[in-house]
């Protein structure tokens, strides 16, 4: 009898933990968390899920890349081979040392993602930080920093990111650095926007009230409600980084030969691009499907982050 009322509570109890499950799954599903939500939005938004496919096709190929073929851009030539159309065996032709210009640019996304993912984390960390200081501080400091962000803003993009690789010298380190200061002020001015919205509001002011500091106000407060704005930027930023790092390259100021980056084999091939157009052709779509990956990425991300799309 004793072990009968045992194991009728261990199939009673077994059967409310059921039921308390299923409770719980029911609440979550009719009450899903603001991610939940997000990422339904996100697989709504046409556009955003082509470009997350674009992306992480990008990202899958730059990993892979070195697992599968191994490349050494310094030995990687075949003169007898050099500049034969497309091909079963070439399917994107061949440069003019008889590189596979499929293979290169394969190698190629990895230096182009890490490029432009480096550089809008360098813009996005400094601007971030000085959109903080300039919302949050106010008085002189936002003068300061408003200035100099007027000043980087007043030059074309492309020009600065030139005059500050000219400075510093061509490289991929350099190239990062120059385009990662072209991002510096865009930042600044999100971040700053957010800040001045968000510091009057009431949970600010009830940690004031309970004696937060204003490091703790700023980081655990502040920027986590307003990280919105910046990641949509952060996203759409990257496409351009690329964009302009390619741009860099084909102008000699960024990655050099042999390196296998699409803006600097746009630049070998220019030369050869009566004869051998693919040379040139492909790195350049190459670059177009990575900067409509992110856009559409971003804009994916903008409709699934922001508030209003809720209904």
């Amino acid at each position: 009898m004793d072990a009968e009322r045992v194991s009728m509570k261990g199939k009673q109890a077994a059967e409310e933990a059921q039921v308390a499950a299923l409770e719980q799954a029911a609440v979550l599903q009719a009450n899903p968390t603001p991610r939940a939500r997000a990422w339904r939005r996100l697989r709504r938004s046409r556009s955003g899920m082509v470009g997350l496919w674009m992306v992480s096709f990008l990202v899958i190929m730059a990993v892979l890349a070195p697992l599968i073929s191994p490349y050494d851009p310094a030995t990687d030539r075949d003169l007898r081979s050099r500049l034969q159309p497309p091909s079963l065996q070439h399917p994107m032709g061949t440069d003019e040392l008889g590189r596979d210009i499929l293979n290169r640019i394969w190698h190629g996304t990895s230096i182009s993602l890490r490029v432009g993912i480096l550089a809008v984390s360098v813009g996005l960390v400094i601007g971030a930080l000085l959109g903080l200081l300039a919302g949050y501080v106010g008085r002189w400091v936002d003068t300061c920093i408003g200035w100099v962000s007027d000043i980087l803003l007043a030059f074309p993009s492309m020009l600065l990111a030139i005059a500050v690789v000219a400075a510093m010298g061509p490289g991929i380190f350099n190239t990062i650095l120059a385009v990662g200061v072209v991002q510096i002020p865009k930042f600044a001015r999100i971040t700053r926007s957010v800040v001045l919205s968000l510091r009057e509001q009431e949970y600010v002011a009830a940690s004031w009230a309970i004696g937060a500091g204003h490091l703790r106000t700023l980081f655990y407060h502040i920027l986590p409600n307003g990280m919105t704005p910046i990641i949509i930027q952060a996203t759409l930023s990257i496409g351009v980084a690329i964009l302009d790092a390619a741009a860099l390259g084909f102008l000699g100021l960024g990655a050099q030969p042999p390196a296998p980056e699409w803006g600097l084999m746009i630049a070998r091939g220019f030369a050869y691009f009566a004869v051998a157009p693919w040379i040139s052709l492909f790195p350049g779509l190459a670059i177009v499907f990575a900067v409509v990956a992110f856009s559409l990425l971003g804009d994916g991300l903008r409709d699934a982050l922001d508030p209003r799309a809720q209904h």
